[in-house]
C-alpha cells in the first residue's frame, strides 16, 4: 500500500491541516458507501481494531474500525492543536502523533529553528519513524506550513531537513503559505527568507501560496454572493463553509475560507493517491517530471472552479471553459503573470468523467498563448481521477513551473533589505545560540541566487539558448 505521510508544522500549518483532513474524510465518506477499508483510505489513514490494536495489512478491505489519519502535528503553542482535539476530528488523531509546547516561537525563525529544533530533534525522529513503519510503501513526506512566523518557517524548515537526513530516498514535498506586504508580522520578511534557503536548499518541491491570492478569491467570492448574481446560498460543500454542519458566511472568519481553498488544492493535489483514475499521478511524478533545474523547485497552482463553489444554482462550467480559467490570474493562489512569463514545465491533475481526448484537445487550444522552454515545448504532464470532488462534477489543478514566481522572490527580498540595512530586530534572532549574523547574508544570497537563475532563463524567451547548467551525470 502506498502512504503519504502529511506533516502540519505551526499555527497554520495546523489550521490548513485540518480543513484537508475533515475534507478529505467528507470525500471518501461520500464514494466509500459500505464503510470497507479500502486501497484510497489506506494511502491517507490506518485503521485501528481497538479490540486487539491491531493496523497490520490483514485489516486491509474490513471494516472500518477506527479511522487514524497519518499525519504529525507540530506547534509551539498549543491553541490550534487543542482546537482539534476538542472538534469533530478529534478521533482522527491520537496523542502519539502531537507534538506541542506552550510559549510559541514568538514570530522568530531562529526560536523555531534553533531552539525548539535541538530540543525537539528526537521526539520529532522518534515519530516520524513511528509514522513511517506504519507504511508499507512511503511514497513522499507532506510539509504544510508558513513562512511569516516563527514555528512554521523555523521548525517546518527543520523537519524539513531532518526528513532529509532520515529518508534521504523519500520526496519532500512542501506547501508554504507566503506573508503580504501588509503582514502585522514586523520581522515576517526575515522569517520568510531565512526560511527560503531551506526550501532552496532541502525541499523537493515546492507550492507557495500567497496570503494576498487568498484574500483576493475569499473577497471575489463574498462580492458574488452580495451581489445577488450568485443568489445567497452557500453550498454546503463549498470552499466557504467551514464545518460540515454550518454554513458560515466569509465574514465571520475570514482565515476559514482561506485555509479551505488550500486544503482544496491539496484534496486535488492528492486526489490520485487516495483514488482511482485512468491516469492517475503521484506526487513523486510532479517532482520529476516538473522540476528540470534542482533549484527550480517552486510550483505555481491555479485551481477551477473556484467561484462557481460559492452557490448551488451555478451550473458546472463547461469543461472548455474550466481549462481557461486554471490559466487565468483569477484562479491562482499566487500573484504572479504565467502567460507572459516562461514555463519549464506544466501539469494538469483533472478530477472527474474526463477523456484523454479532452485533455489532449484542450492542451492544443492553449498551447499557442503559453512560452515554453526552447527545449521541452511538450513538457506537458496529465492526471486523470475518476473521482470528482464532493459536489461538483470537475475540477483541474494546474501547476506551473514558471519563471513568474520571480517577482514574489523579488519584492520578499526588498522587504527583508529595508528592514536588514537598519539592523532592526536582529538582536531578537542573535541572541538564540547558534544563530549569527552570517545565517542573514547567507539566507539573502541564496534568496538572490535563485532570482538569478530565474534572470538567465527570462533572457533566453524568444532568444538564443544559454540555459544554465543541468544536472550532470557522471559515467
Amino acid at each position: 500500500l502506498t502512504c503519504v505521510s502529511p506533516l502540519a508544522v505551526g499555527q497554520c500549518g495546523n489550521q490548513v491541516g485540518c480543513r484537508f483532513w475533515d475534507l478529505a474524510l467528507r470525500e471518501h465518506a461520500a464514494v466509500n458507501q459500505k464503510g470497507i477499508y479500502d486501497e484510497a483510505l489506506s494511502s491517507f489513514f490506518r485503521n485501528i481494531d481497538t479490540r486487539s490494536g491491531d493496523d497490520g495489512p490483514d485489516i486491509y478491505k474490513r471494516k472500518i474500525c477506527y479511522l487514524k489519519a497519518r499525519a504529525l502535528l507540530i506547534d509551539m503553542e498549543e491553541g490550534v492543536v487543542n482546537e482539534i482535539l476538542q472538534g469533530p476530528l478529534r478521533d482522527v488523531f491520537d496523542s502519539k502523533q502531537l507534538i506541542t509546547d506552550v510559549s510559541g516561537s514568538g514570530n522568530n525563525w531562529a526560536v523555531g529553528h534553533k531552539l525548539y529544533g535541538c530540543q525537539y530533534r528526537e521526539n520529532i525522529v522518534e515519530k516520524l519513524r513511528k509514522t513511517a513503519e506504519h507504511c508499507d510503501c512511503l511514497q513522499c513526506f507532506f510539509i504544510i506550513h508558513s513562512m511569516g512566523g516563527g514555528t512554521g518557517s523555523g521548525l517546518g524548515t527543520f523537519v524539513l531537513n531532518l526528513l532529509e537526513d532520515e529518508f534521504p530516498e523519500v520526496y519532500r514535498f512542501v506547501t508554504a503559505v507566503y506573508p503580504s506586504g501588509e503582514d502585522d508580522v514586523i520581522t515576517s520578511p526575515y522569517n520568510s527568507v531565512l526560511a527560503m534557503k531551506e526550501l532552496n536548499e532541502h525541499a523537493d518541491c515546492v507550492l507557495p501560496i500567497e496570503n494576498e491570492s487568498l484574500f483576493d478569491i475569499v473577497n471575489k467570492i463574498h462580492q458574488l454572493i452580495n451581489s445577488g448574481k450568485l443568489g445567497s446560498t452557500v453550498k454546503q460543500n463549498s470552499l466557504v463553509t467551514s464545518s460540515a454542519s454550518s454554513a458560515k458566511t466569509v465574514q465571520e472568519k475570514p482565515f476559514d475560507a482561506m485555509n479551505n481553498i488550500v486544503a482544496n488544492l491539496l484534496l486535488n493535489l492528492t486526489s490520485s493517491a487516495r483514488f482511482e483514475g485512468s491516469l492517475n499521478m503521484d506526487l513523486n511524478e510532479i517532482s520529476m517530471n516538473l522540476v528540470p533545474f534542482p533549484r527550480l523547485h517552486y510550483l505555481v497552482s491555479s485551481l477551477t472552479p473556484l467561484y462557481t463553489l460559492a452557490d448551488v444554482n451555478v451550473p458546472s462550467r463547461r469543461l472548455d471553459q474550466m481549462f481557461s480559467d486554471a490559466f487565468s490570474r483569477d484562479h491562482q493562489l499566487i500573484q504572479a503573470d504565467p502567460k507572459h512569463s516562461l514555463y519549464l514545465a506544466c501539469a494538469l491533475l483533472v478530477r472527474g468523467n474526463v477523456q484523454v481526448s479532452d485533455l489532449r484537445r484542450n492542451i492544443e487550444r492553449l498551447k499557442p498563448s503559453l512560452h515554453f522552454i526552447s527545449w521541452n515545448q511538450e513538457g506537458w504532464k496529465t492526471g486523470l481521477c475518476s473521482v470528482p470532488p464532493v459536489g461538483h462534477s470537475h475540477s483541474l489543478l494546474a501547476l506551473a513551473n514558471n519563471t513568474c514566481v520571480k517577482p514574489t522572490f523579488i519584492e520578499l527580498k526588498d522587504r527583508f533589505m529595508k528592514l536588514y540595512k537598519k539592523k532592526a530586530h536582529l538582536h531578537h534572532y542573535l541572541h538564540i545560540d547558534g544563530m549569527e549574523q552570517s545565517c542573514f547574508s547567507e539566507a539573502v544570497s541564496s534568496l538572490s541566487d535563485l532570482i538569478e537563475e530565474y534572470n538567465e532563463l527570462d533572457a533566453t524567451k524568444g532568444g538564443p539558448r544559454t540555459d544554465p547548467s543541468r544536472l550532470k551525470i557522471a559515467v
